[in-house]
């Protein structure tokens, strides 16, 4: 398929990979951000195609991954209304709370109905006019228009029963809060292509400025990934910083301008829990005054037990999205916890990275 299987050539996909064995003198570790560059990488085995040294960890670039316990149980209290309706893209449902998870709460009666866009929620309303619709959005800025635009023509078509149960996350801040932990193993970033063709990458700039580390923005592609490694290594290697585009068929460096409007007229940033992270300054989107009865934290009391500190017993989530250890590091991995029966949502979404081992890696799952 043009488009898709040029970067997907394995005679390209070679060149670069005995360009970078050509390249290293040392050991180096890079983070990729994005869980679908995860997916990418353990699927076609790019991680081991690396000369021994070059250490690729998996970051924070799963939003459902990131998602806190106590936004999932705020979910779960909703959906087990009789007047909601609770809308929620495919991934969310496999998740679990404290508790449960929403798909058994569809299974014991709930209304909870799966969605491919925040819009369909909207559709969903004017059906019901009886009920409250209520959009659990979940993402990073690549979804967050998409979001925003529900909220605007609800207001513009006065829909009264829609609103929003937010959990939207900023990358950035993410990002910063790795590079500031003491503990901190990263010395390069491939920052999520997606993200950057919303939002630019001027923001990752001061990053780079502050950190002196590289930052490359990638694709998601076999090619685009070892390209992005090769750009990030050749940075780490002589010694210089900056934010490269190895993207530029779909990122700019402003971004999406009329998206970065859309989403600054209906949300604001907002410090935001992260889940395995804890809180991280400026890191979501939360619902403007201007917009407020679209809120769902506004419109909806919810009961007091729901804690935002909320933690897994076992899941060592928290670890593998800071790239402290990986996936098959855990003892409960393809034994206690699998896609079927997840502790943590790394195991349920489709770009986490515990389901990327579990479905690629079946010599690790089979241990």
């Amino acid at each position: 398929m043009k488009f898709v299987s040029e970067y997907r050539d394995a005679s390209l996909s070679q060149q670069y990979t005995e360009a970078i064995a050509d390249l290293v003198t040392q050991p180096w570790t890079i983070m990729e951000i994005c869980g679908g560059q995860t997916h990418a990488i353990v699927k076609y085995g790019i991680d081991r195609l690396l000369p021994d040294g070059v250490t690729l960890v998996h970051g924070p670039g799963c939003p459902v991954c990131v998602t806190p316990i106590e936004r999932i149980d705020k979910a779960l209290d909703l959906a087990r209304r009789e007047d909601v309706i609770l809308c929620s893209f495919g991934d969310m449902l496999r998740v679990p709370g404290s508790d449960r998870d929403l798909l058994s709460v569809k299974a014991t009666g709930g209304d909870v109905r799966t969605v491919y866009s925040p819009l369909d929620g909207l559709a969903i309303a004017r059906d019901n006019p009886q009920k409250q619709v209520v959009f659990f959005a979940v993402g990073f800025e690549t979804t967050a228009p998409a979001t925003a635009m529900a909220v605007y023509q609800a207001k513009q078509q006065q829909l009264n029963n829609f609103s929003l149960l937010v959990s939207h996350v900023l990358v950035p801040p993410a990002m910063e809060a790795i590079l500031s932990s003491p503990n901190c193993l990263v010395q390069g970033f491939l920052a999520a292509g997606h993200v950057c063709t919303v939002m630019g990458y001027t923001q990752y700039e001061p990053l780079v400025e502050t950190y002196q580390v590289p930052i490359v923005v990638t694709g998601f592609e076999p090619v685009d990934v070892l390209q992005g490694i090769y750009l990030c290594l050749k940075q780490l290697e002589a010694g210089v910083a900056k934010v490269e585009n190895q993207y530029s068929r779909s990122v700019q460096r402003q971004g999406n301008p009329t998206a970065q409007t859309l989403i600054q007229e209906v949300f604001e940033v907002i410090p935001r829990h992260w889940r395995g992270l804890g809180e991280i300054p400026a890191s979501g989107l939360g619902v403007r005054e201007e917009y407020g009865q679209f809120d769902g934290d506004r419109r909806f009391g919810f009961s007091s037990d729901i804690s935002p500190d909320a933690t897994e017993t076992e899941c060592i989530s928290g670890e593998i999205l800071q790239g402290f250890r990986k996936p098959h590091d855990c003892p409960a991995f393809g034994t206690r916890c699998t896609p079927d029966h997840p502790l943590g949502a790394p195991m349920v979404s489709s770009e986490g990275a515990c389901a990327a081992y579990y479905r690629w890696r079946a010599d690790v799952a089979e241990v």
